[in-house]
């Protein structure tokens, strides 16, 4: 599955991100920002390049995504998580392709990344280094709280020989870190409740956040946020009417499980309800596309992080 955020989506790298990888790469600019790209970039090494990578990722040797934005899939860069020393520190890269620098792509790809490697991976250290005369991206790593370690000495095949290098390192229990520049700030708290509508053949209803709305082409489960002086229920029963032309009562919502995920901007709290009985056809009012699926189907389809954990749980139930 890929790894979401606001902009992008985080991918293993196909065939198709062959030729940008190749444009990207070659550019000089680019190459001498990283410890691995050489100068020139030689023709085809983007082809081997993303079947090693895709390899090494089937092997969960490393982790290399291509960075791609959600609203029109264009690629924009890679962002690299090599597990060392025993699985336990993970070793961190990046780069952005020219045409995408300065609007943030990197900061919020190693969000991303980090929160992966502590929550799901269950890493206990991250590292990673930059070249001293890259001030940009040494502010990518301190904005996602790594803190300098030191200064030591790094590959470079684009400027001939080994350059020195700032060391950064982040601690999941941030021991040898000030906690205070690392504990993550309070976010809100957001109230969504959702739906698990289920057909007579045990196929579950899903939808398609259209263009233009947050994480546009992810698909979720029905459903909304919970408005002032309102229950899950009554927002739920509401939401049904609003974005599918059906009808259901509070009574028919059975309480079934809820998501906690934190957002880059917020923390979300989705109380997740079963229902198999409403009145009317399942109709799309807000420019959203649906589907109908089995519940071992679910995991084919993209969707936001705080939804893909309820799968497991539904499969257990259908």
């Amino acid at each position: 599955m890929p790894l979401v955020s606001a902009r992008l989506l985080l991918r293993p790298l196909t065939q198709a991100d062959t030729g940008l990888v190749q444009r990207y790469a070659g550019d000089k600019a680019v190459a001498l920002r990283t410890a691995a790209i050489p100068h020139p970039y030689p023709p085809g090494a983007a082809l081997a390049f993303v079947a090693a990578a895709r390899e090494h990722f089937a092997q969960g040797m490393n982790y290399v995504y291509a960075m791609v934005r959600r609203d029109s899939a264009e690629f924009v860069g890679c962002i690299e998580l090599r597990p060392a020393l025993g699985g336990q520190v993970g070793i961190i890269g990046y780069w952005i392709g020219p045409p995408h620098w300065g609007r943030g792509y990197a900061s919020e790809a190693l969000r991303r990344i980090v929160a992966h490697a502590f929550d799901t991976l269950g890493l206990d250290r991250l590292i990673a280094n930059v070249h001293i005369d890259n001030p940009a991206s040494t502010r990518v790593l301190e904005k996602a709280g790594f803190a300098m370690t030191g200064r030591g000495v790094s590959p470079s095949p684009a400027r001939g020989g080994p350059v020195e290098v700032f060391e950064y390192n982040l601690e999941r229990r941030f021991s040898g870190c000030d906690p205070k520049a690392l504990v993550p700030p309070a976010l809100p708290v957001v109230l969504v409740v959702a739906v698990a509508l289920v057909d007579p053949d045990n196929r579950v209803l899903i939808a398609r956040r259209p263009p233009g709305k947050s994480m546009a082409g992810l698909w979720e489960f029905p459903g909304g946020k919970v408005g002032p002086g309102e229950s899950p229920e009554q927002a739920l029963v509401r939401e049904l009417i609003e974005e599918l032309a059906i009808d259901t009562s509070g009574s028919c919502l059975g309480p079934f499980t809820f998501a906690s995920h934190r957002y880059d901007d917020f923390h979300l709290l989705m109380p997740l309800y079963v229902c198999r009985n409403w009145t009317g056809t399942p109709t799309p009012r807000e420019g959203q596309e649906l589907a109908w699926v089995r519940a071992i189907r679910l995991t084919d389809y993209p969707m936001p992080p705080a939804d893909r954990p309820l799968i497991a749980m539904l499969r257990d139930l259908l």
